[in-house]
């Protein structure tokens, strides 16, 4: 009787084993329903903006990324958008997706992230292949540092080029937010109202970006980190502020982890209109 309890519970334990691994991530919509990459897809094609929201080191997520990327690289009216490179480098950028400039140029000119060669640049070079424009959306570090720092009176000196890259100096906040409060509680009592400040900042610029495209009718597959666009804040805000009068379509994905996975926990629920749920342990690319 103990050797038949004791190769039961080793079933039992195999079968939960089996069954937490066999899936690498799994796709839900916005009320905690499951859903499919099939769904998500067909969705994103009727959608203006995407915001693919990301763990920025997940493999899951980047392959996901390059699957609707390739998905929608059929449309002549989709472009791309990256946060994970500075407004300042969109001439570079546009050198490289026309091959005036190799990769190795590129990625010696360029301010790129430690994971650009295996997360960002398959992107990038898709849209080369395809003939798809790229857009450098994210404000230039060293700005929103200096904003963190001293407060938006420290850009006022800089050229009017300069501004031309990022949000004007006079964006709001909506300190009511969930994201931002979140934020304003990282930065303390000394410094978390400008901490707040640089993250919308950085959320109005690439806002800023994507809705210039827009407003020429392209749609854009905008990759940026899911705190970005979760609960349909940040980038969107800012999006639904500049496009009051149009009539576009968003459509938001985010990331998420757990320990199981097979139920989205009550937490992650409504972040955004498709929820990628993949495994704590999950490998990262760095």
């Amino acid at each position: 009787m103990r050797i038949l309890l004791g190769y039961f519970l080793i079933c039992c334990h195999s079968i939960s084993y089996s069954q937490s691994i066999e899936k690498a991530f799994v796709i839900y919509n916005t009320k905690g329903g499951k859903t499919t990459v099939k769904r998500m897809l067909e969705q994103s094609q009727q959608a203006n903006c995407i915001l693919f929201g990301e763990f920025h080191d997940n493999p899951i997520i980047h392959w996901l990324q390059l699957e609707m990327a390739d998905y929608l690289s059929t449309s002549n009216s989709t472009i791309f958008g990256f946060e994970m490179i500075e407004s300042d480098q969109q001439v570079l950028l546009d050198l490289y997706i026309t091959g005036k400039i190799d990769a190795k140029q590129f990625k010696d000119s360029c301010r790129l992230w430690p994971n650009y060669e295996t997360d960002y640049r398959p992107l990038l070079d898709l849209a080369k292949e395809k003939g798809i424009p790229c857009i450098a959306s994210n404000v230039k570090r060293k700005y929103a540092s200096l904003l963190f720092k001293k407060g938006r009176t420290a850009l006022d000196t800089l050229s009017e080029i300069d501004k031309m890259k990022f949000a004007s100096l006079d964006f709001p906040v909506d300190s009511t937010l969930s994201q931002y409060r979140e934020v304003r509680k990282m930065g303390g009592h000394g410094m978390g109202l400008n901490m707040m400040d640089a993250q919308a900042f950085k959320d109005a610029t690439m806002a800023l970006h994507i809705h210039r495209y827009l407003d020429l009718n392209f749609n854009v597959l905008h990759f940026n980190g899911a705190f970005h666009s979760d609960y349909y804040q940040g980038i969107l805000w800012y999006l639904k502020r500049y496009d009051q009068l149009s009539k576009k379509k968003y459509l938001t994905i985010s990331t998420v982890s757990q320990n199981q996975i097979n139920k989205l926990e009550k937490e992650h629920v409504g972040k955004a209109d498709f929820i990628i749920c993949v495994p704590e342990n999950m490998t990262k690319t760095h």
